[in-house]
C-alpha cells in the first residue's frame, strides 16, 4: 500500500498588506505574497511549480478568490493560470477578511468576521458559493476540496460545503488545539473521517517532547521531521498525510528577503518524496482521501530529543536572519 503525501500550499493574496496603514496595491500583493520576488530571484509559485516539476511532485494549490469582490476576476486568474499550466492542482481557499476590505463592494454588505466559523450557515453557504464561482471564473476545475481561512471552520462549514457539491475539507487541525478551527474533532482525529456530509482530511502531525502534537506546516517543522513523519505514516500504513506550505512561506514580505532555511526544507522535501519508497504524492483530483476504516488510529511519530533540538535551533537561525513570513 502505498501513502499518498498531500502537500498544500495554501495560495492567497495578503489581506493584511491591504488593510494595514501602508495598503499596497493588487500588483505588489501579488509580487509579495504570491510571486515573492526579491532581489535575489522568484521564491513564489512559479518557483514552486519549477520544483515540484523538476522532482516530479503533485501539489494542491488552495487558491483564495475572494479578493476578486476589489480588483476582479483578472486577480485570481494570474493565481489560477500558472498553476493549471503547470498540471498542478486547484482547490478553494477562503479568507473571510476580504468581506470587510471590499465594502460596498462585498458580497454580503455590512456583515464581517475574520473567520468563517463567525458566519451562520446561510451567510457561510453565500460567502462559499461566492468563492467557488469566482475560481471557475478565474478557469480552474470545479473543486472538491476546500480549506478555511486560519483553518477558521465549524461543522456549519462543512454543511454549506456538502449543499454545494464538494466532497473533502481539510481545515481540521489536530496538531493547533487551541487554533481557529471550531470543527466538533478532537486532537485524536488524525484520520480521514466522514463527517457533517463532507470528509475531513485532517492536517499532519508529531508527537512533540511536551506532549500534546505539533502541526505538520513547511515552517513549523525541519526536513528531518518531516521526513520522519511521512515515513513513519508509510510503516503505519496509513493512507494518506498532509502537510500545509503558502505561497509566501519561503520569503520575508516586508524586507524582500528569501528564507534560505525554509527554501532549503521546501527543495529538499520535494527532493525526498522523489526518491521515498512506498510514498507518492497526490491531489485530489488524483487521489482522493477515503475515509479511515472505523476504530483504524494511527499515533504520530513519537517525538525524537535529537530532532527537536536540532528544529528549535534552525528556528533560532531562521528567526534571527530572516524574521516571519
Amino acid at each position: 500500500m502505498m501513502t499518498t503525501v498531500l502537500l498544500t500550499i495554501d495560495t492567497e493574496y495578503s489581506s493584511g498588506l491591504t488593510a494595514g496603514p501602508y495598503p499596497i496595491d493588487r500588483a505588489d500583493n501579488f509580487a509579495r505574497s504570491i510571486a515573492c520576488i526579491t532581489p535575489d530571484g522568484p521564491v513564489g509559485i512559479t518557483y514552486q511549480l519549477e520544483l515540484l516539476q523538476r522532482y516530479g511532485q503533485r501539489a494542491v494549490f488552495f487558491v483564495d478568490p475572494m479578493p476578486a469582490m476589489i480588483w476582479g476576476v483578472a486577480a485570481i486568474e494570474d493565481v489560477v493560470g500558472p498553476i493549471l499550466d503547470a498540471g498542478q492542482d486547484v482547490q478553494l481557499h477562503c479568507h473571510t477578511e476580504w468581506l470587510a476590505l471590499a465594502g460596498a463592494r462585498s458580497i454580503l454588505p455590512g456583515r464581517t468576521g475574520d473567520n468563517l466559523k463567525d458566519f451562520p450557515l446561510e451567510d457561510q453557504w453565500t460567502i462559499l458559493d461566492y468563492a467557488r464561482e469566482t475560481l471557475m471564473a478565474a478557469g480552474a476545475p470545479r473543486p472538491v476540496a476546500f480549506r478555511a481561512g486560519n483553518y477558521g471552520a465549524n461543522d456549519d462549514t462543512l454543511r454549506a460545503l456538502a449543499i454545494l457539491g464538494l466532497t473533502h475539507d481539510s481545515s481540521h487541525t489536530p496538531g493547533l488545539p487551541d487554533g481557529a478551527c471550531s470543527i466538533s474533532l478532537g486532537p485524536e482525529d488524525r484520520m480521514p473521517v466522514r463527517h457533517e456530509g463532507i470528509v475531513e482530511v485532517p492536517i499532519g502531525s508529531i508527537c512533540s517532547l511536551r506532549g500534546g502534537q505539533r502541526h505538520a506546516q513547511l515552517t513549523a517543522l525541519s526536513l528531518r521531521e518531516m521526513r520522519a513523519a511521512i515515513r513513519h505514516a508509510r510503516r503505519e500504513g496509513a493512507e494518506s498525510f498532509t502537510l500545509v506550505s503558502h505561497s509566501f512561506e519561503l520569503v520575508n514580505r516586508s524586507t524582500l528577503s528569501i528564507n534560505r532555511i525554509v527554501r532549503r526544507r521546501f527543495e529538499g522535501l520535494c527532493r525526498d518524496l522523489s526518491t521515498m519508497r512506498g510514498v507518492r504524492s497526490g491531489t485530489y483530483r488524483d487521489h482522493r482521501p477515503r475515509p479511515a476504516a472505523p476504530r483504524t488510529r494511527h499515533d504520530p511519530v513519537p517525538a525524537a530529543p535529537l530532532r527537536s533540538t536540532l528544529r528549535v535551533a534552525e528556528q533560532f537561525l531562521s528567526n534571527t536572519l530572516y524574521g516571519a513570513t
